[in-house]
């Protein structure tokens, strides 16, 4: 009472200022829930896209199970799903697109973004590298294999070089078991380009034998794989003479809200030895999201096929071999117990792929790219099998531990003007470290060289969609190599057959340029294409490329007294043509006409190499080469355009071929011999890149991919390629025989299936190429005392195989793969091998995604 008295005098006064703060706090709750309201109203609102392009999608049904309740995407992707209930399920469907159902409940925490997936038959029919954009392959004259997401998942490769096995048309060199280099229309090495997100792989030591730098790609962050056949200059410049591999990896998905999702992948295989574990991770977040894959590979000696179907029985066996290490120091070979088992092909591999995406405003967005991947030492086999005075001559013949560092930041604008629809601008450097480590036995001096390679790239690619189904893309490229080279012996501590020690390094001739190289290049391109009625498609484009090249060195006496300074500067003007024509709808005629180069780098110019007693020495006059391509292809779609019949042929004429021959080093008076020099104190023949003169390629594909019955599809591709050099009439290298192969697969439920055959046929010794890159050598001895090597060996036998492969699919988060790969264990080698392939090879494989 006491209380209620004490305040009655000023209780008006109470009053009022109750009523005015209840009037204020009714006010401030209205405005919540005007506010509530609205949100409600707007987290109503869902965007669907396309997954791959992350593009809207307009005019998607979107309906309850029982179809009581629909709406549809408007012009702006969206659509509001108030009418469905919060736990009600919700069916997302669009032409093209693999249906998805998701709860209400879940797009909340999706961030209210439904991504739909594009169909393999949709996916298959876009391609993103014939202009550096999402195109359709209808309306693109030239012949290009997409290998999706799925292909990878099934062929399940041991390394991305082995994956572009699938594209038809494609074969696979190796010398090692860390090999992979691979073989389009006649072209290897630096005449195929190797491209990674936009980013060339092809550098100034990309030598003209075999490589393995598309294996530094690991194929568990793969998204799908591109080739484009014939010379791709326009768009992607120098070294495209062959095609173009493409390679891009897994790109994180931006969501509104956070997001957690990934995937862990283990494989074993049998006649490899191989074990790899793959682990992806993604973070999504409103305007930013990261995707990382981590991925380790440890390979064993691969055992080669027991049955000998080709008469050569022992043809491949492993009698010998080195047990040397880098501690374990032997004289003598050892006799292997299981000629079968190719001992010294065994290494190991680390690779990580990490990527950033930023949303920076609704019309641009930002990128990090950083990919690393290193090997253990790459024992390198043809080399280590080779003899000497009846017994092997290296103790140690290793490619050191090989290293690819990338970054490229990466911006993307949509500004949709009319000559500037979308761009990319692309920054990368790269840091490449190779090296060589090879002992003879009989000796205790080891020898090492080692490459330092760094490239600075900087590409601007824009495309401007103009009316009447016209388009344009153009684009600058800008690259810089510098090339740091150093070589050196040193001579082994023993204690028994232990190695404590090294002596001092002496230095010895350096692979590359002692005193730096450099190579650079700046280029503009355009690409125009026109749809000029609903039945053809016009594109032509254009290039101008401008390369310069300085090497120097330090040793000039070690090979060549008159090598000093060599600088040299190259340009080109590169142009393509091209014509599709839809009579029907079931019918496609494609033509082309196309130009290419190549600007010599500086392992073409300045690479010091020895070989079984020949010795490769720089050849600063060397002058680029080009290529003139023409091809006609015909496309027969039966109903789908995932069943389709087809057959490409073309030609290409090639002036000023680089390739090697011999080669005098003006003023040697080392030995009698001017054809020889006295090299690490031994005579050996010297060769040189040189311009061998005019030379022609002729081929044809022939391609069948079609559905016989629901469930069952059948696919085949036949390759036949020819080749000589008009001078003299002779062979170019890296001519692969009459190859081909032929898949049956069947899906359905959660089963999908496989049958795959693959086959090659002979080459007869005369059409091996002179300058050694097929590795005639390498093929049956039959005649140990011919005087020449075409009497001597036998050339490739032809081969075949069969594989299988099942896989079940637990549920949408687990796989279980099983597949056979040469069932017969036939021994075979592919063309220009220095290994052979895996005999009976049993692989297994288990995926989770959560």
């Amino acid at each position: 009472m006491k209380f209620l008295i004490s305040f009655s005098p000023n209780f008006p006064e109470q009053s009022r200022l109750f009523l005015i703060a209840m009037k204020a706090h009714i006010f401030r709750v209205a405005l919540v829930l005007i506010f509530l309201s609205s949100f409600s109203a707007s987290a109503q609102q869902i965007t669907v896209k396309d997954q791959v392009e992350d593009e809207i999608l307009i005019g998607v049904a979107i309906y309850n199970p029982d179809a009581s309740k629909s709406t549809i995407t408007n012009e702006n992707g969206q659509a509001d799903l108030s009418q469905f209930d919060l736990g009600e399920e919700i069916i997302f469907e669009h032409i093209g697109f693999i249906k998805k159902t998701i709860t209400k409940a879940r797009y909340f925490r999706n961030g209210f973004i439904v991504y739909l997936s594009p169909e393999a038959e949709r996916l298959n029919e876009v391609v993103l590298s014939a202009s550096k954009t999402g195109e359709a392959k209808t309306r693109v004259a030239e012949k290009i294999a997409v290998l999706s997401s799925q292909t990878i998942q099934r062929s399940a490769p041991q390394t991305s070089a082995d994956i572009l096995t699938e594209a038809p048309g494609v074969r696979i060199q190796k010398s090692q078991g860390g090999g992979g280099s691979p073989v389009i229309r006649g072209f290897e090495a630096n005449r195929v380009l190797l491209v990674v997100d936009g980013v060339r792989l092809n550098n100034a030591i990309f030598r003209s034998g075999h490589l393995q730098n598309a294996i530094t790609i690991s194929p568990n962050g793969l998204e799908r794989t591109e080739v484009i056949f014939g010379p791709s200059s326009v768009i992607y410049g120098s070294d495209a003479l062959g095609g173009v591999v493409h390679y891009y990896t897994k790109t994180p998905q931006i969501n509104d809200t956070k997001r957690f999702s990934g995937g862990f992948l283990s494989r074993y295989s049998q006649a490899t030895d191989e074990t790899t574990n793959s682990l992806d991770m993604q973070f999504s977040f409103g305007r930013w999201a990261s995707f990382t894959n981590i991925s380790y590979s440890s390979f064993g000696d691969i055992r080669m096929g027991r049955n000998r179907k080709h008469g050569f029985d022992d043809w491949g066996l492993v009698n010998l071999y080195s047990n040397n290490t880098e501690e374990f120091y032997n004289p003598d070979p050892v006799v292997n117990s299981n000629p079968n088992e190719q001992k010294g092909t065994s290494y190991d591999q680390f690779d990580l792929l990490q990527k950033f995406s930023v949303k920076l405003n609704d019309k641009t967005s930002f990128g990090l790219n950083i990919q690393f991947s290193e090997s253990s030492n790459v024992p390198r086999f043809d080399r280590l099998a080779e003899y000497r005075d009846g017994t092997l001559r290296f103790a140690r013949w290793d490619y050191g531990p090989q290293k690819r560092f990338l970054v490229s930041p990466q911006l993307q604008i949509n500004p949709k003007r009319k000559w500037m629809s979308k761009g990319t601008i692309t920054a990368a450097f790269q840091s490449i470290e190779e090296s060589r480590i090879e002992r003879s036995f009989g000796s205790i001096t080891r020898e090492s060289q080692i490459e330092d390679v760094e490239v600075y790239s900087l590409n601007a690619d824009f495309f401007a969609d103009l009316r009447a189904k016209r388009n344009l893309s153009y684009g600058l490229e800008f690259t810089y190599n510098d090339v740091q080279s150093t070589a050196f012996s040193e001579d082994l501590v023993l204690q028994g057959n232990r190695i404590v020690g090294l002596e001092e390094r002496q230095a010895i001739p350096t692979r590359y340029p002692s005193d730096g190289s450099s190579y650079s290049t700046a280029a503009a391109y355009a690409n125009y294409r026109q749809d000029i009625n609903k039945n053809s498609t016009f594109n032509s484009g254009i290039r101008y490329t401008f390369t310069k090249l300085k090497a120097a060195w330090n040793e000039q006496a070690l090979v060549d007294s008159n090598l000093d300074e060599v600088m040299t500067s190259n340009n080109s003007v590169t142009a393509t043509l091209g014509y599709v024509f839809r009579p029907t709808k079931n019918w496609q005629l494609n033509a082309v006409l196309s130009s290419g180069f190549r600007s010599p780098n500086i392992d073409d110019i300045g690479k010091i190499r020895e070989q079984g007693g020949t010795l490769t020495i720089p050849n600063p006059y060397l002058e680029p080469e080009f290529a003139y391509n023409g091809e006609i292809g015909i496309t027969k779609y039966l109903g789908r355009k995932s069943n389709a019949i087809s057959f490409t042929t073309y030609y290409t004429w090639l002036r000023s071929v680089i390739g090697r021959d011999d080669f005098v080093v003006e003023g040697d008076t080392t030995t009698a011999d001017a054809n020889t020099i006295l090299f690490n104190g031994e005579e050996v023949e010297t060769l040189a890149n040189t311009n061998l003169g005019n030379a022609y390629i002729v081929g044809g594909t022939f391609d069948v991919n079609t559905q016989i019955v629901k469930n069952l599809r059948f696919k085949s591709n036949l390759t036949y390629t020819a080749g000589r050099i008009f001078d003299g009439d002779r062979s170019l290298p890296s001519i692969l025989p009459f190859f081909g192969s032929a898949t049956l697969s069947y899906d359905k439920n959660k089963i999908d299936s496989q049958l795959y055959f693959r086959f090659s046929g002979s080459k007869n010794p005369e059409d091996f190429s002179e300058g050694g890159e097929d590795g005639l050598e390498e093929t049956p001895l039959i005649n140990p005392n011919a005087t020449e090597d075409v009497d001597r060996y036998a050339g490739l036998p032809s081969w075949n195989t069969l594989g299988a492969a099942i896989a079940y699919n637990f549920s949408s988060s687990l796989r279980l793969q099983l597949s056979m790969d040469n069932i017969f264990d036939r021994h075979y080698r592919e063309f220009a091998s220095g290994i052979s392939a895996p005999g009976r090879n049993f692989r297994v494989m288990a995926s989770v995604n959560f």
